[in-house]
C-alpha cells in the first residue's frame, strides 16, 4: 500500500476492466515517471472522450455527432442490418472490409445470472428499425458463447414472423489453429458450416 495521490491512482486503475493490481501498480509508476507533456496529452484525451463521444441516435455506435460515420455514409445499403453486442464489433467486422450494411448495437447481451434481459438491451429500438419495412436480412453478429447464443435465439424468434432473413455469422475453427486442440462445440459447428470448395 502507497500513501496519498500514488494509491489513489493505483485504485481508479484497478477498476478499469482488465487490469488487475499489479498492472494498475505499474501504469500508476509509469505515469508517475512519463514527461508532464505526455501524462497531460493523456488527460486530456480521457477529458475530450467525455466531452465528445456519444452514442449514434440510428445505431448506437459510438459517434462525436448525431450520427456515427457508417449511418451518414451513403454509400451503404439500408437492406441488411448487422447485429452486434458492442461498439468495439463494428470496429472488428469493419476491418474485413466485407460488409457494406448498416449495424445495430445492442449494448450487452442476454445474461440472467447478471440480471441483462432483453429490457436492459437496445431491442425495443431495433425493432422499431426494422418495422421500417427497408431491411430484408438481419445478420446476428453476436458473440459466440452463451449469452451470445441467447440473445441470438430470442432476436431470430422475434425477427422471423416479420418475413425478413434472419443469418448468423458462421463460426468453427480459426485459421492456423489445430483440430485437437478445438473444443466439441467448436469442432460441432465447423461441421455444420462447412462448404464445398
Amino acid at each position: 500500500m502507497y500513501e496519498g495521490a500514488i494509491q489513489d491512482l493505483i485504485d481508479e486503475l484497478g477498476r478499469l476492466p482488465g487490469v488487475g493490481p499489479k498492472s494498475a501498480q505499474r501504469i500508476a509508476f509509469h505515469v508517475l515517471s512519463a514527461d508532464p507533456a505526455d501524462v497531460n496529452r493523456l488527460a486530456g484525451a480521457l477529458r475530450k472522450v467525455k466531452d465528445l463521444v456519444r452514442f449514434c441516435t440510428t445505431c448506437y455506435n459510438v459517434a462525436e455527432s448525431e450520427q456515427c460515420r457508417i449511418c451518414r455514409d451513403p454509400r451503404r445499403t439500408d437492406e441488411v442490418l448487422c447485429v452486434v453486442e458492442e461498439p468495439k464489433d463494428v470496429v472488428a467486422i469493419e476491418r474485413t472490409g466485407e460488409f457494406r450494411g448498416r449495424y445495430h448495437v445492442l449494448g450487452g447481451a442476454i445474461n440472467p445470472l447478471e440480471g441483462i434481459g432483453p429490457d436492459n438491451l437496445r431491442i425495443r429500438e431495433l425493432m422499431t428499425r426494422l418495422g421500417g419495412g427497408t431491411v430484408r436480412e438481419l445478420i446476428l453478429a453476436t458473440d459466440p458463447n452463451t449469452e451470445g447464443e441467447a440473445t441470438a435465439t430470442y432476436l431470430a424468434l422475434m425477427v422471423k414472423p416479420m418475413g425478413i432473413a434472419v443469418t448468423r455469422l458462421a463460426s468453427g475453427l480459426p485459421v492456423g489453429g489445430d483440430l485437437e486442440y478445438a473444443d466439441e462445440i467448436t469442432l460441432g459447428r465447423a461441421f455444420e458450416g462447412r462448404r464445398a470448395i
